[in-house]
Order: C-alpha cells, then sequence, then structure tokens
C-alpha cells in the first residue's frame, strides 16, 4: 500500500521504545516538537519506570488508534519477592519485608500458573482508574483506602523466564487492562512472601514488536536523514487483520462522497483502497452494503 507524506505532514505509526523515567506524555510531546505536527498520540500508557513499546500515532494514524486500544500486550517483568510496596511497583513506598529463603523455582512456577487463563484482578491502588470520578491514584495520595471492584482480564500466556533470587524474571501475553504489578502483588501473596514488579518491559502492542522500536533520542536524527516510510507504519497497520476492500474508480468517488456501496458477502469490518492501493478508509459491511465509517480524505 501506498505510504505517503502529504502537505508537509506526517502519517503512520512510529513504535517508540520508551525510556525509563518519561511519561508517555512525554514521548508524544518530543514527537510533536520533532515532526512539527499537531496530531500525534499515543496507544497503552506505560508507567513512567517501565520501557518498551509504545505505539505513537501520526497525522491519519490518529484516526486508527482506536483499535488498538484493545490489543493484547506482552511483556517482560521482572518479580521481586520478600517485599511489597504501596504501588506494587518499584516507585512505591515499602510497606512490608519477608523472609524468603524458603522460596523454591517451583513454587513460584505453581504460583504463576494459577494466573493463566480468564481471572479476576483487582487494580492497583495507586493507577489511573475512576471511581465515582476520581483517580485512584488522587485518593492514594489523599490516604483514603477504599473497596476496588475486580476486573475481568485474561492471561493468555505466562511463563518463568528465570529465577534467581529473589527475583523472578516472567513473560506475560494478556489482554487489555490488565496490571502487571498487580499481578506481581498477587503472585507474591499466593507464595506467601508478598513482592512487587522491580522492573517492566513491553515488548509487543497488538502489531507492534520491540523489534519495531526506535529509541526516542534518535527520531530527530531519523527524520532528518531517513525517508519517512522506512521510519513509521502507515496508519492501516493495525488493521491487518480485517478484510481489504480494493475498489475502481466509481466507487473510489462515491466512496469519498461517503455513500454506501453495493457489495455482496461482505460483513463486519473492512480496510478500503482505491485501484492503485491508496488508503481510503475503514468500511463495515452489512445487508449487502458497505457503509464508510472513516473516510479518509486526500490531504
Amino acid at each position: 500500500m501506498t505510504r505517503r507524506k502529504t502537505r508537509g505532514l506526517y502519517h503512520g505509526y512510529l513504535v517508540i521504545d520508551k525510556p525509563a523515567g518519561w511519561t508517555s506524555h512525554d514521548v508524544v510531546g518530543k514527537v510533536r516538537r520533532v515532526l512539527g505536527e499537531r496530531r500525534v498520540g499515543h496507544a497503552g500508557t506505560l508507567d513512567p519506570a517501565a520501557v518498551g513499546v509504545l505505539p505513537v500515532a501520526v497525522g491519519l494514524a490518529t484516526r486508527t488508534v482506536e483499535y488498538l486500544s484493545g490489543a493484547a500486550k506482552a511483556y517482560v517483568a521482572d518479580v521481586t519477592f520478600g517485599v511489597t510496596t504501596d504501588s506494587a511497583d518499584i516507585d512505591g513506598i515499602v510497606t512490608n519485608v519477608a523472609d524468603v529463603t524458603a522460596l523454591r523455582e517451583p513454587d513460584v512456577r505453581a504460583a504463576l500458573a494459577t494466573f493463566a487463563g480468564d481471572i479476576l484482578q483487582v487494580p492497583p491502588m495507586h493507577s489511573a482508574i475512576k471511581v465515582d470520578g476520581v483517580r485512584l491514584y488522587e485518593r492514594a495520595r489523599r490516604g483514603e483506602d477504599i473497596a476496588i471492584e475486580p476486573r475481568p482480564v485474561t492471561i493468555h500466556e505466562v511463563r518463568l523466564e528465570s529465577w534467581q533470587p529473589p527475583v523472578a524474571r516472567v513473560y506475560i501475553h494478556c489482554s487489555k487492562g490488565t496490571y502487571i504489578r498487580a499481578l506481581a502483588r498477587d503472585l507474591g501473596e499466593v507464595v506467601g512472601t508478598g513482592a512487587y514488579m522491580s522492573h517492566l518491559v513491553r515488548i509487543q502492542t497488538g502489531p507492534f514488536s520491540i523489534a519495531d522500536a526506535i529509541r526516542i533520542d534518535d527520531l530527530e536524527a531519523l527524520v532528518a536523514n531517513s525517508p519517512w516510510e522506512h521510519i513509521a507504519l502507515h496508519p492501516d497497520a493495525v488493521l491487518g487483520h480485517w478484510p481489504a476492500l480494493v475498489l475502481n474508480a466509481g466507487h473510489a468517488i462515491d466512496w469519498r462522497q461517503g455513500k454506501p456501496l453495493v457489495q455482496e458477502g461482505v460483513r463486519g469490518p473492512v480496510r478500503v483502497y482505491d485501484a492503485a492501493g491508496t488508503w481510503l478508509g475503514i468500511g463495515e459491511g452489512t445487508d449487502a452494503l458497505v457503509r464508510p465509517v472513516k473516510v479518509v480524505a486526500e490531504e
């Protein structure tokens, strides 16, 4: 499919390897300054201490970022046993210390196995979830301690990568909404020693892998010296699991005018292109029609 930069604007996904100490908003701000593009957003917030894959949507890609919000993610986390913190991660205040000399690798493996599949998870008190209109981390800062309803999440795969007492390195492939530090907290409770997440690397978000990622410090030089299509992925990159619909010239004109198209046998969401491979947007097939959901206008 055609990759293009039109009227001096950039369109596509940058896969940033977020460094420790940066917020996801910091990364978005940096991308805006480097590209001179206001339409920039990210998918899937990473805590400041965490590193790894942060997809950043630029230009027309911001029109597809909502379709990435439900994507599964994969992480490698270090879980340190014998210490608990109020936030369940390395940024928190230590609340308890326990002896872990009796903890063995088989104990950790057996505990991890209990988290595979569909589970209910209580989010950390230090999180951005709103309860009665107030974010939990704001309540935590005020010293409030409230009951938090558990939420259903899915752990597609969880496995022990290494065991260097008292630290377990764990691979987790999970659904959206999963808190890895809550998993670390709960893992510590299962083995009876307590635990916290001492390091986190996100290695996959939907179709975007750490192998695609670029360092934020390298972005300015890359933009100055490389073609945009070598740096960014196309705005349709998050739609690759949908079928494609290619329109002839007449249908492409109708599509750009927002008209439904007669198309037999098309069901559900589709990505739409003209015969030259230019991305025209997103449609929904139903009742022998494909209706425009998002029309991408030439810029």
